[in-house]
């Protein structure tokens, strides 16, 4: 089981609903839940596997909403030419690769890992997001700790 430390101000359905009015965008339940208990943070364990070609991944952050340096707002403007519609950041790994939320069909609710490095000129092109989890719940349950082997 996930456990997130660093957690930011708990926020209100209300606070939820003004960024979501200011951001015109419409979160899913799952991830609302998640930020009303959470509101972003870093996790324990936290890895992930990308895929069988890509290996595993590190998660650094999820995003918060309000004034912190790991905020929403900031990280959507910031990734918003770059990433398809209907996809918005909600956390990051190293190097610039984003863990991302569905907000739209047929994509909507599920998340989805953006790798950086084989960004397409079309961001609309979904040749570098690879599919991780069916939820925000379901991502957290497959978080692993590191092992020696």
């Amino acid at each position: 089981m996930a456990k997130i430390y660093g957690s930011h101000d708990n926020l209100s359905l209300e606070q939820i609903e003004i960024f979501e009015n200011e951001s015109n965008i419409k979160l899913t339940e799952k991830y609302v839940n998640f930020l009303l208990k959470w509101n972003g943070g870093k996790v324990i364990p936290n890895l992930f596997m990308i895929s069988n070609e890509q290996g595993p991944s590190v998660l650094n952050v999820f995003y918060g909403i309000g004034d912190m340096y790991d905020n929403l707002t900031d990280f959507i403007e910031i990734m918003d030419e770059r990433l398809p519609v209907g996809f918005i950041p909600i956390g990051d790994g190293p190097s610039g690769n984003v863990i991302c939320l569905g907000t739209k069909e047929p994509y909507y609710d599920k998340i989805y890992f953006w790798d950086h490095e084989q960004e397409p000129e079309d961001p609309d092109d979904l040749s570098n997001m690879y599919f991780l989890a069916n939820s925000i719940d379901e991502f957290l349950d497959n978080l692993y700790g590191y092992t020696e082997e």
